[in-house]
């Protein structure tokens, strides 16, 4: 099993009227596999957040493999 990094990301229109990404949240997970680590990344986030639908609060997630398991 692997350790993974999930980013919930968000864009927004900054005060100077650009686009910007913000990151909602993020989570470190340990799955089988990225589609895996995806999948319960988005149900720890939805509890955490008390969310019925994780993308309430961001449009995308971003997820990298840790080289370093902890």
């Amino acid at each position: 099993m692997a350790r993974y990094i999930v980013r919930f990301m968000k864009d927004i229109l900054g005060e100077n009227g650009r686009h910007e990404e913000v990151c909602q949240g993020v989570l470190e997970v340990d799955a089988a596999s990225t589609d895996n680590a995806i999948e319960i990344a988005k149900y720890q986030f939805c509890q955490k957040e008390r969310l019925r639908e994780w993308s309430l609060h961001a449009d995308r997630v971003h997820v990298a493999e840790t080289e370093f398991p902890s």
